[in-house]
């Protein structure tokens, strides 16, 4: 199953509740991913740009895209981004493809 990488951010308002209420969202996490048949691989906090990064395991992009989609319509968040990652072999391969697309610069 593919691998994404998701980045979020709280609004100040999701601080303050979880400030008042503090509560493990990673086993949240591991509901949402799971009602679609993925897996939470992680789930972490950081400083930064982000305040958090979550890896997850989904069957396909568009299960990918149903959590997201969720989570993100859910008010919560200022920021939610997910990227799908690629292992060594499948970069490979799309090199490999790469090498076989006629790409013209524009004006060339």
């Amino acid at each position: 199953m593919p691998l994404y990488l998701s980045r979020f951010s709280y609004t100040p308002e999701t601080w303050a509740r979880l400030i008042g209420q503090p509560e493990d969202r990673a086993q949240a996490a591991q509901s949402y991913i799971e009602s679609v048949g993925g897996k939470l691989h992680g789930f972490w906090y950081a400083f930064g740009t982000h305040d958090g990064y979550n890896l997850w395991e989904a069957p396909d992009n568009v299960s990918m895209a149903a959590v997201s989609l969720a989570i993100s319509g859910g008010g919560a968040l200022s920021s939610f981004e997910t990227t799908v990652l690629l292992t060594v072999d499948e970069t490979l391969d799309a090199l490999r493809k790469a090498g076989r697309v006629q790409y013209r610069a524009p004006g060339a």
